[in-house]
């Protein structure tokens, strides 16, 4: 990415982690969100399967896609 002041790093949204992203774990909390309400969290390739399990054992739903992919819903069942 390139942010106003030159390139950006997308950083893990692991707590601690500083590795730069290469995925979006996408999810909702289908209790209190419709389809349309899409919540991003980044991940390196070390965490992105924690952070999927971590959603997944909440029954939320996730879908992992590309950094560069942006998912407009995440349906009831993704990820599970």
């Amino acid at each position: 990415m390139i942010g106003e002041s030159g390139p950006t790093i997308s950083r893990c949204s692991r707590a601690g982690c500083l590795h730069s992203a290469q995925w979006n774990v996408n999810w909702r909390n289908p209790r209190i969100h419709g389809l349309d309400r899409v919540k991003v969290w980044l991940a390196c390739d070390e965490h992105v399967d924690y952070l999927r399990e971590y959603l997944g054992a909440r029954s939320f739903p996730v879908i992992v896609s590309d950094l560069s992919q942006s998912v407009e819903v995440v349906p009831d069942g993704a990820g599970l």
